[in-house]
């Protein structure tokens, strides 16, 4: 009987990601004495919210190749240290100018992060997986900003805003250090069973082969269900961003919170997105474990989840915070379910294997080119007469437009099928079990 050691790399890229998503958020946390230090208006902290999203859009693509080329061992590891060595610099610098740096590092390193974490979950996840594997990658983004809130809050006010940059900086070193030594392929990896490598190889599609040429990227530029899993991911991604990067301010704003009260409340929407999103991942792939998966089944799952997510609107009609919360729970819990089941779509109308890195990069690069713009129009926004109510609003619209690009722009397969290379043939001859047996 299979084992379930796969699990273990699924939490793998859980942890990456929820560590991707902390080094993002701890400007956001630590927004206020930033500004009272730099003397900084909401327009320009909207810029510097934005700021690592120009590099991370440039790499994106780019990237995806690179892992597609060179796998996501390396890749993952180096663009980890990349990233985290960022953050300390942030903590470091002295000047707007060397902040404004630091952060465009930071973009280049976590441009790797989803196109890596979507060639491993095309390597290692069955069929009948793909959508829980995606939940765990996307929900790792959320449980990053859940514990990320009030842990850097805890810092920024115990020991100061730089120190929490430290602190984060070097547990993303560590962790590159440990995916190096531990990842590897479900081919090569010695510390799994044959009986689970046999299950994974002969239910995750074609061996996945790498790519390295420009060709192949043209071919999903070329399709329309390519731009229409992009587009889906762009709306919701608005959303993420609006409150990643302007939760914590909107509540000190508006509620009158203390730094460490604002980021406690801050991580209570990212908090019960975690589990609501893993469980609703697991009922895409149990609901659609009898049909064809290949066909796109699951955007209809995904344009539920965000109309479901666009109670966002009501968000100016609420004064409660408690209810405002639960609002914010509602609306990122289905943003997260949406952008996960669309990362498992993508791979699920992915024709050849190969590409699985640049076809996320493309996804991941819809879903930011709208992010980049969230910080910057909701800094504009809510500097105008209509506040953060008009911030809200403009998110709500862009997710029942994304209910409309899920249904329709997502019924082809994604680029053209490869020659298929039997599973037993991507067994390296000389890999052997624990048994001395040939695998």
């Amino acid at each position: 009987m299979a084992q379930h050691r796969r699990y273990w790399v699924y939490a793998g890229i859980f942890l990456i990601m929820a560590l991707c998503y902390i080094d993002r958020i701890n400007l956001s946390v630590a927004a206020r004495p930033i500004a009272a230090a730099y003397d900084l208006s909401p327009f320009q902290m909207g810029m510097m919210f934005s700021s690592f999203l120009w590099t991370y859009l440039v790499c994106l693509v780019p990237m995806g190749m690179v892992v597609d080329r060179f796998g996501a061992r390396g890749v993952t590891a180096g663009s980890l240290f990349v990233w985290s060595v960022a953050g300390v610099l942030t903590g470091v610098a002295t000047t707007y100018p060397g902040l404004f740096a630091s952060r465009l590092a930071l973009g280049v390193g976590e441009a790797a992060s989803y196109p890596a974490g979507g060639r491993v979950i095309r390597e290692w996840a069955p069929r009948s997986e793909r959508g829980m594997a995606a939940a765990l990658l996307n929900s790792g983004a959320y449980f990053g900003l859940a514990i990320g809130a009030p842990a850097v809050g805890w810092l920024v006010a115990a020991y100061g805003w730089r120190e929490s940059f430290y602190v984060t900086g070097a547990a993303g070193v560590v962790l590159a250090v440990a995916w190096f030594a531990l990842y590897r392929t479900p081919e090569r990896a010695s510390w799994l069973g044959a009986d689970e490598r046999a299950k994974i190889l002969a239910e995750r599609g074609e061996v996945a082969k790498h790519a390295n040429s420009t060709a192949k990227v043209a071919t999903l530029l070329r399709s329309r269900s390519m731009w229409g899993v992009a587009l889906t991911q762009g709306c919701a991604g608005y959303t993420l961003y609006l409150f990643m990067t302007w939760l914590p301010t909107y509540l000190a704003d508006t509620r009158g919170l203390d730094v460490i009260k604002s980021g406690a409340f801050a991580a209570v929407p990212y908090a019960a997105a975690v589990p609501l999103g893993l469980l609703l991942g697991v009922f895409s792939d149990k609901l659609l474990r009898r049909s064809n998966t290949a066909a796109g089944g699951r955007r209809k799952l995904i344009a539920t989840a965000l109309l479901v997510s666009s109670v966002i609107l009501l968000t100016p009609l609420v004064n409660d915070i408690w209810l405002i919360l639960i609002l914010f729970s509602v609306s990122l819990t289905c943003v997260s379910t949406a952008m996960g089941m669309n990362i498992a779509l993508t791979s699920d109308l992915l024709a050849d294997g190969s590409q699985a890195g640049a076809a996320t990069s493309m996804l991941i690069f819809g879903g930011n080119s709208f992010g980049i713009a969230a910080p910057i129009a909701t800094g504009a926004i809510v500097g105008s007469s209509v506040g953060y109510a008009g911030a809200f609003i403009v998110a709500g619209v862009l997710l029942l437009i994304g209910v409309i690009t899920a249904l329709t722009l997502t019924h082809q397969p994604i680029g053209t099928a490869p020659d298929v290379v039997p599973a037993e043939a991507a067994t390296p001859p000389n890999l052997k079990d624990a048994a001395g047996n040939v695998l």
